[in-house]
């Protein structure tokens, strides 16, 4: 499963500076897996974000695109259940799992949008209890990965060494309960309070479990070269968010999908990939011209 190797400071050549978020990090196999490369693309809910909010499509409706499309899974994003952040009833979830079933669509995962950046210990404490609650829906659904963040922004009059020490203390009861009910806890970096490689690579290592790793968001790392940044997080993922667009430098820029499927190739990767497309206008074709870019980027059949 997950392999940690501690390292010394020295040995990597890294001095330790307090308050330093950049600081640099020793290789660690991350993830054990077999060598190689395996991948079931995903839709992540999210890519219907504007119907599903409106009313106009729902959950089932996603899974029929995925069928209809030849896409392998569907990463079902919590806040389209009905009642979020309040979990589902299981007749929801139930039925929902098996409309994915019968259709050949596999739930690869859901997510819920938590906030751990937080001081207030009684707020981080009520969202350890929501993702736990979330990860017993996963578990119902079948789902192997629960999407979570750090939270939106760094938190004023505290700093970042601070606000990591208890961020990595919830996430570890997250993670734990992930264990107990057979689900993986994938941190998510969104160019919130982690917005490098380096910042996701420091909290996934000080919470050090087998179930807990990252959430490759390849379009929210902005600092520098995106690819770099990629290829730093690549060893750690245990799901991806492939988007249009990457940042460099601050700026977004079209995504280089061949680039992509190289540092996939390179270090190997086995599992879900699910992409999300963003841009303007009426979802169905976006979603179905980004898919097709994917297809022909990575070499998969349609």
């Amino acid at each position: 499963m997950i392999n940690r190797r501690r390292f010394l400071a020295a040995s990597a050549g890294v001095i330790a500076t307090a308050g330093n978020s950049e600081a640099a990090f020793g290789t660690s196999d991350s993830i054990s897996r077999k060598a190689g490369v395996k991948l079931k693309l995903g839709l992540n809910a999210y890519s219907f974000n504007g119907p599903l909010h409106a009313g106009s499509m729902t959950l089932a409706d996603a899974v029929t695109f995925c069928a209809e499309n030849g896409v392998d899974a569907l990463d079902a994003t919590g806040y389209y259940f009905p009642g979020y952040p309040k979990v589902p009833a299981d007749e929801y979830i139930y039925g929902l799992k098996r409309t994915a079933f019968v259709n050949g669509v596999a739930i690869s995962g859901t997510g819920v949008r938590n906030n751990f950046a937080t001081a207030d210990k009684a707020a981080r404490e009520r969202d350890v209890q929501m993702v736990k609650n979330w990860i017993v829906v996963a578990s119902k659904l079948g789902a192997p990965v629960i999407r979570v963040f750090s939270g939106p922004e760094r938190p004023a009059d505290h700093t970042f060494d601070e606000a990591v020490d208890w961020m990595v203390a919830d996430f570890k009861l997250c993670a734990a309960f992930g264990n107990e009910h057979g689900v993986v806890v994938g941190l998510q970096q969104h160019n919130d309070f982690l917005k490098t490689a380096a910042e996701t690579i420091r909290v996934i290592e000080a919470v050090d479990s087998e179930w807990f790793g990252s959430i490759l968001d390849i379009g929210s790392l902005r600092s520098g070269d995106p690819y770099a940044e990629i290829e730093k997080l690549l060893p750690y993922a245990v799901s991806w968010q492939i988007k249009e667009e990457v940042g460099r430098n601050g700026k977004p820029e079209p995504v280089d999908l061949a680039r992509i499927k190289a540092l996939i190739d390179k270090h190997g990767y086995r599992g879900y990939v699910p992409f999300e497309a963003l841009g303007p206008g009426d979802a169905t074709p976006r979603i179905k011209a980004f898919l097709a870019k994917i297809r022909a980027a990575f070499g998969l059949a349609g």
